[in-house]
This record gives structure tokens, sequence and C-alpha cells, in this order.
């Protein structure tokens, strides 16, 4: 597969990598084909009162491409911090390995800096 950019990051507008780093959590169902990742960002840096009703997706970006989701619940606390709740599913083993692929880059990316 060609190398589609040098950058393993998620982005919810597009160009703009998110800086917060999520709570991350795994499940899988009992075929061990189905599961998702919830991500949980508590201080989005790219997610604005502005620009709050333009997010469409999360993308995950690495070096075999692009991985995204509609699934995203964007709220406002009393003192108006956004908090960001997205859940990428997979349907396959295939699926999931090319996700875990992408969650050890993302690993990877802050633990190299």
């Amino acid at each position: 597969m060609n190398k589609v950019n040098d950058v393993v990051a998620i982005q919810f507008v597009k160009g703009r990598n998110e800086k917060d780093l999520p709570e991350i959590r795994l499940f899988r169902n009992q075929d061990r084909k189905r599961g998702q990742a919830i991500y949980k960002f508590s201080k989005p840096t790219t997610i604005t009162l502005q620009n709050l009703q333009s997010i469409e997706k999360m993308y995950l970006l690495d070096e075999e491409g692009e991985l995204s989701t509609r699934r995203i619940d964007l709220s406002i606390t009393y003192n108006n911090i956004i908090e960001v709740k997205s859940e990428y599913n997979w349907n396959s083993e295939k699926e999931f390995e090319r996700y875990m692929r992408f969650a050890e880059r993302y690993a990877n990316s802050y633990t190299n800096h």
C-alpha cells in the first residue's frame, strides 16, 4: 500500500491535528470479530464553540490512510468546556487488526517525543 502521509493523528477538523490525548477503551464482542473503541476527549483543542456545529467525523490518520467515524457526541459543560466522546466500530478481525495498527502507531507517536 502506498504511504499516504507521515503523520499519525486524530482530527475532527481536516488538516488540524487534535492535541488533547484521549482516554481510550476497547471492547470486543464474544465472537471476537466485532468491537469498538470509545474515545473521550476532555479538552479538545480543535473544537470550539464557533465550529461545534460543523464537526461531522473523527478521522484516524496514519501511513496506511484514514479510518473515520460519524459516531461523535459533543457536549458543553456548565463552564463552556467542550467534551467529546466518539466511538469507532469494527466488524471483522481484519478491520480490528487495521485499527490496532493505527492505535499502536498513535501510541508510539506520543511515547517517542
